[in-house]
């Protein structure tokens, strides 16, 4: 069994941010049965945790910019680890997360064994 970890991507803070606050609270019961799904099948590592709206990004040179953004205005919304024993049973996994059906974006990383 492998660990993956699941970083859902979407827009927070941009004027019309993807997914809307009303869509939002319309996914929020489905995303809850999703990681009460995860967990009931054994595949979740950790609960998810809620991160703010800030965030900074240090760069070479040890910039630091304000905001949590990688590229424009999209940012990570949630980061989740769970098991599978491949990256086929993670993306399916993953593909069932019912945020993505608002615009969000997840992305999905197995974890490398340590030497």
């Amino acid at each position: 069994m492998n660990v993956f970890l699941i970083v859902i991507h979407r827009d927070l803070t941009s004027k019309n941010p993807k997914p809307s606050p009303a869509e939002l609270k319309e996914a929020l019961q489905p995303y809850q049965q999703w990681i009460q799904h995860l967990a009931d099948a054994d595949k979740l590592v950790a609960p998810p945790k809620r991160w703010d709206l800030e965030g900074k990004v240090v760069s070479h040179g040890k910039k630091v910019k304000k905001g949590p953004y990688v590229d424009g205005i999209t940012s990570i919304g949630g980061l989740l680890l769970i098991k599978a024993t491949d990256y086929d049973e993670a993306v399916t996994l993953a593909k069932l997360c019912p945020i993505i059906k608002y615009g969000a974006v997840v992305e999905v990383r197995m974890a490398l064994p340590t030497a």
